[in-house]
């Protein structure tokens, strides 16, 4: 998928295999194999050219983390905590993409949570109640 989601254009089996044999030895009938399995899992979409086919990615690379991401949450026997797991995980770059996605999910016209605004109105230092005034206890 990686490759094919990396022309972002219907791709053949013979270009996705010049693309993988720049890094590793692989055979044209692999390639094909994956490829038709892709198509049967409704991952990747086909069209005849000739005697091949051109294959393309049914949704983005974005979508398709965001549909494994709901399959896994959706598993769990609690979802509170395996979000609170998940989150703890997170780098503090991908907490601030996900506090950044949860703003363009709220909309322009809902208003910040007031929870948000203390969390970072402490971390900059601005709220009275914050540890730095407390010396840190």
């Amino acid at each position: 998928m990686t490759r094919v989601w990396k022309w972002n254009r219907p791709v053949t089996v013979r270009e996705v295999l010049e693309d993988l044999q720049q890094e590793r030895s692989i055979a044209y009938t692999t390639v094909m194999t994956v490829l038709d399995n892709l198509h049967q899992k409704g991952w990747v979409r086909r069209e005849a050219e000739g005697r091949a086919y051109r294959y393309e990615a049914v949704s983005t690379r974005a979508a398709y983390a965001a549909a494994l991401m709901n399959d896994a949450w959706s598993q769990s026997d609690n979802p509170a905590a395996a979000l609170v797991a998940f989150f703890g995980m997170m780098s503090e770059e991908q907490r601030r993409s996900l506090r950044d996605a949860v703003r363009i999910v709220q909309g322009p016209d809902r208003p910040e949570p007031q929870e948000e605004r203390d969390g970072r109105e402490a971390s900059q230092g601005e709220n009275p109640g914050s540890m730095a005034d407390h010396g840190g206890r």
